[in-house]
């Protein structure tokens, strides 16, 4: 039996959880699965129950989980309290404890979508990207780190230090080339290393690796063209590589492409293929209680989670088809609306793809 935590979070992150758990209770009931569930609590709901953002009981439960479904984590609520209280601190501590140093988030365009997009149909047609985001480094986690007052004229100066290790840099690479060689066989490592000494390093070692993946193509681009060349023709990417920071840009960006950022999943691995698996939208505290979140990038995050942590790839299809489906009959939540279809709120959606299942 496998053991799954679920950590629904702030904002609208217990509604979209709510949906994808349905779809797990929907495959556990038909006798496809068997899975043993278990919830807690993390970021702002964790400071507000608990004085603290990732509470030792949720840590303790997402170590000996076999994989983690989380909602979003944040809102103005817990904005003004001491930086260490902060929500988003939970996660960052969670995915550090876990170790899932490897962000996978997928950018696919449903075929019924491409009118959502905000680009022309031609630009994102047969869209499929996967950006690997390396998540445990960087500049989010570089010391030291703060807000000092220069000695010198009294004026204060913030700070943070961007650091990656060659033994960083090579282990996310093997990640995505190793994706890669099952899909089209095309890598590009986006950086900036005509400015950026650890993007220099980061360059050279993605050389040195590709070496041992010859059926694989290595390409190069600085991170400003990057995103230029993700609006202008985004079909030219398969995989891409990236760090911390740009990888946590360029998800964001590549989401826009699909119509929504409501669409699009991720799965964050350690090295033994243990994930913490989440939708990439935020909180979402304005439209958080109104029922018109958008569910399916939590249900596909379950998808994610039934095919890199459960070894259930034939369920992950089935649930990645059952959203195609529902999106091919019109059904669309507010952000996704765009005039066509029908529009539904978050339960109907969630309901929809049970039924379609």
């Amino acid at each position: 039996m496998a053991k799954v935590l679920v950590l629904p979070g702030d904002g609208i992150g217990p509604e979209v959880v709510g949906e994808a758990i349905r779809v797990l209770e929907a495959l556990r009931s038909s006798g496809a699965i068997d899975l043993d569930l278990e919830f807690a609590d993390i970021g702002g709901a964790a400071v507000d129950a608990h004085g603290n953002p990732l509470p030792d009981a949720s840590l303790a439960a997402a170590m000996s989980a076999d994989a983690i479904l989380l909602g979003a984590v944040g809102g103005p609520k817990w904005e003004n309290i001491d930086r260490p209280l902060r929500p988003e601190q939970g996660l960052l501590r969670l995915r550090s404890e876990l170790g899932v140093f490897a962000n996978l988030r997928p950018a696919v365009l449903y075929p019924s979508l491409a009118g959502a997009s905000t680009l022309r149909r031609e630009v994102v047609a047969n869209l499929d990207l996967l950006i690997v985001r390396e998540l445990t480094g960087g500049i989010y986690f570089g010391q030291p780190r703060g807000i000092r007052e220069r000695t010198q004229d009294g004026e204060r100066e913030g700070f943070n230090t961007m650091v990656y290790r060659e033994s960083e840099i090579e282990r996310i690479c093997r990640v995505a080339f190793g994706i890669a060689s099952g899909r089209a066989r095309r890598v590009c490592s986006v950086d900036k290393a005509n400015v950026l000494e650890t993007s220099e390093l980061w360059r050279e070692v993605a050389e040195r690796v590709s070496g041992d993946y010859p059926d694989v193509t290595l390409s190069h681009l600085y991170v400003d063209n990057a995103a230029m060349q993700l609006v202008r023709a985004p079909s030219q990417f398969d995989v891409v590589v990236t760090g911390n920071l740009f990888g946590d840009i360029l998800s964001d960006l590549a989401s826009m492409l699909t119509g929504s950022i409501g669409l699009l999943p991720s799965a964050s691995m350690d090295e033994s293929g243990k994930g913490l698996y989440e939708p990439i939208h935020g909180a979402a505290p304005d439209i958080a209680g109104k029922g018109v979140a958008n569910p399916l990038a939590a249900i596909l995050s379950v998808a994610m989670m039934l095919r890199h942590s459960l070894g259930r790839e034939e369920l992950a299809r089935r649930v990645e088809e059952a959203v195609g489906s529902v999106l091919k009959r019109g059904l669309r939540t507010p952000d996704i609306g765009g005039g066509e279809g029908e529009t539904v709120g978050t339960r109907r959606m969630g309901e929809a793809v049970c039924e379609a299942l």
